[in-house]
């Protein structure tokens, strides 16, 4: 007499979250090529790489559906919703971290090392054109306060050098942080002080930022002030800070190497 077979349960959630996992990863990848890419509209390159995060998501809570049928039934399957878990995480491991960091900050997308006199960012035609015809915004008083709270280590640096010595430094300094320089004036002139306007990008998405630079002179050496603003949001997630303290680093490592 023959024993009748008992098929085991089999969960499609596994296969399927593996399945969204790995589509997730080639839409992100080739988001993140568009947003690189200079000649890509910002909008829909965003709007794609968004699209391969909310598949991740998906394949998430796919996984999850499959690791509680695998529990509760018995169910095969374990093995591929545990690779489209890991999968999913690679997608999601940084846009978490960004947005768990983002929580603890307050709302601000200008940074500027002197909050009562920020630098004034360049008029010219070739600022405006490098600027995509754009100005940035002031902040209010409530939002400088929003900085002084959050990024009070954020401040201007002072250097016993002349102004030209220390114009020269920010100088270099912003080519060795790769920054676009779009503008450079000595100090001199009617007001004395030297400014540098530079569009930075950043690391991973090589989105446009705009940085300016301000060397005013002083009896005792030159001050350098520094202002970044992000063009997109109205969360930086701390990068305009993270880029002034960065900055000013690499001024200061310049100044001492020259001692």
């Amino acid at each position: 007499m023959r024993r009748p077979i008992v098929e085991e349960p089999v969960t499609r959630a596994g296969p399927l979250a593996r399945r969204l996992a790995l589509f997730s990863i080639l839409v992100t990848a080739l988001a993140l090529a568009l947003v690189r890419d200079p000649r890509t509209e910002t909008g829909p390159a965003l709007a794609t790489l968004g699209a391969g995060i909310a598949v991740a998501l998906l394949a998430v809570l796919t996984a999850g559906f499959a690791f509680v049928r695998v529990w509760r039934e018995g169910a095969r399957g374990l093995g591929a919703a545990v690779g489209g878990l890991f999968f999913a995480s690679l997608v999601l491991a940084y846009p978490a971290y960004a947005a768990l960091r983002g929580l603890r900050l307050p709302a601000l997308n200008d940074i500027s090392t002197d909050i009562e006199n920020p630098p004034a960012f360049s008029r010219s035609r070739t600022a405006f054109a490098a600027r995509e015809g754009r100005y940035p915004p002031e902040p209010g008083p409530e939002a400088r306060e929003r900085q002084r709270a959050a990024y009070p280590q954020v401040a201007p640096l002072t250097l016993d050098v002349d102004a030209d010595e220390a114009f020269e430094l920010a100088r270099k300094a912003a080519v060795n942080r790769r920054w676009q320089i779009v503008e450079a004036i000595r100090p001199g002139g009617r007001v004395g002080n030297g400014r540098i306007e530079a569009v930075s990008r950043g690391l991973l998405l090589n989105l446009p930022d705009d940085v300016t630079v301000r060397v005013r002179p002083r009896a005792d050496g030159a001050r350098i002030d520094v202002r970044s603003a992000s063009r997109l949001g109205g969360r930086d997630l701390g990068v305009n800070a993270d880029r002034i303290r960065a900055y000013l680093d690499e001024v200061s490592n310049l100044a001492l190497a020259l001692k």
